[in-house]
């Protein structure tokens, strides 16, 4: 196994780990990017649709990855392909493997940009048996637009968010039909044009308030079985159904590296300047929220950037050893290890260089980034579990308000998400509990 030392290892080629590396490479920063994939670019590789980019430049989803992708080669990023990282070897070391082999990376800080992935059937305990046809809107759109593979002539789509209309329109592009769209939900998430469009021009039903609640069939899918609100059962014929939305943080690998998990966004903990418990190392895009837009993800990675350069300028670690000496792959992960290398890891126990927790109550899911000090800028993007119409959010820090931000003309629902602004942040108190966000 060989051993190398670059700068900075970015891990995932998606939209977020590619703009975090064109700006560092920028700077003349040694950036190596590692994608398991065979070639760059993250989600928007499949998805045939516009809307990527910048208005009025919109581009298809093939075309916004080689546009990022050649942004961070021609930058002087290092960006391979076909590499996977397996484990981390120490705090900043990570093992890998690809087409040259195993090798052990070191490099003076490392950026997490793994992004997410859509819960298959499976892990939704939707019962039945297990026929051919069952799809993931990921899983659609590569047999589709990526290997030009048969998918069937009759598709549900369990979900209604603005994915789950890419997903039909993948259908439609395969040549099949969409029976129904169905989603859980009393209405449907995705913004109101998108759902007249499917129900008017393409005379698509959006069925709310309805639960899949058994898959039919054996050797190919014959239909789904629904439950409508009222009680009543319904079987919906089709060879192919295609479970969307539902996404999940690609957070093991972090979780391996015993970096401190969000519980609201299931992704590793991050302060404004998207800094995990683990100092030198950094998480961007949608392994913090998933799943929010490529732009988003993009911004986030231009965003910290700023952020890494800084460690690799003037960042110390706790104890005061530089971060530009290689780290050793011999070090512990936790530094209890030393002493006793049995004892199991405290998520609690760990230095965060600055901030205090910031929490979103019900009805809000999640917020991040998830910890808050005085200097942080970016702004803080909410998901809601149930419609809010025209929300008021709270901030206050042991009781004492610090900003109050009202959307007049906002319809919050859930799986889009809501921005608060970070104009507010000069005002906590790094020595204080916990930030509280609430809809009052």
């Amino acid at each position: 196994m060989t051993s190398r030392q670059v700068d900075v290892l970015v891990v995932g080629a998606g939209p977020a780990g590619l703009a975090t590396a064109a700006r560092l490479a920028r700077t003349g920063v040694r950036v190596e990017v590692l994608e398991r994939e065979q070639s760059p670019g993250g989600v928007p590789r499949h998805c045939a649709h516009r809307g990527f980019g910048t208005w009025p430049h919109a581009l298809t989803g093939p075309a916004h990855a080689r546009l990022l992708a050649a942004s961070a080669e021609r930058a002087g990023a290092d960006v391979r392909t076909g590499v996977t990282a397996l484990d981390w070897a120490g705090p900043r070391t990570l093992t890998t493997v690809g087409p040259q082999g195993a090798e052990t990376l070191t490099a003076r800080a490392v950026v997490l940009a793994t992004g997410a992935r859509e819960r298959p059937r499976a892990a939704r305990l939707v019962p039945g048996t297990r026929p051919a046809g069952v799809y993931t809107t990921g899983e659609l759109q590569q047999a589709v637009h990526l290997y030009g593979q048969h998918i069937g002539t009759r598709a549900v789509i369990v979900g209604a968010e603005s994915v789950s209309h890419a997903a039909a329109d993948t259908v439609r592009a395969a040549g099949a039909e969409v029976v129904a769209l169905v989603t859980e939900l009393p209405r449907a998430p995705a913004a109101p044009a998108r759902t007249l469009t499917a129900r008017l021009r393409h005379r698509t039903p959006v069925l709310t308030g309805t639960t899949v609640t058994e898959l039919l069939g054996r050797g190919r899918l014959s239909g789904v079985r629904v439950r409508h609100r009222d009680g009543r059962t319904t079987t919906l014929r089709c060879d192919t159904v295609v479970f969307t939305g539902d996404f999940v943080p690609d957070h093991e690998f972090a979780r391996r590296g015993e970096l401190t998990l969000d519980p609201g966004t299931r992704g590793p903990a991050v302060d404004g300047a998207l800094r995990t418990s683990r100092p030198g190392v950094f998480a961007v895009g949608s392994v913090l929220h998933a799943v929010e837009s490529a732009a988003t993800a993009a911004r986030e990675g231009a965003y910290v950037a700023t952020a890494v350069r800084d460690w690799l300028t003037d960042g110390t670690e706790p104890d005061g050893t530089d971060p530009k000496a290689p780290a050793d792959p011999r070090d512990a992960a936790d530094p209890r290890d030393a002493a006793d290398p049995t004892a199991p890891a405290d998520p609690t126990d760990r230095c965060w260089p600055t901030g205090v927790p910031l929490v979103a109550g019900p009805p809000l899911l999640r917020i991040a980034p998830n910890r808050v000090a005085p200097a942080d800028r970016l702004p803080y993007l909410l998901r809601t579990a149930v419609p809010l119409t025209r929300p008021v959010l709270r901030v206050t820090q042991d009781g004492r308000p610090l900003h109050r931000e009202r959307f007049p003309l906002t319809t919050a629902v859930p799986h889009r998400p809501l921005t608060l602004t970070a104009c507010w942040t000069h005002r906590v108190d790094p020595g204080g509990g916990a930030v509280h966000v609430t809809v009052t």
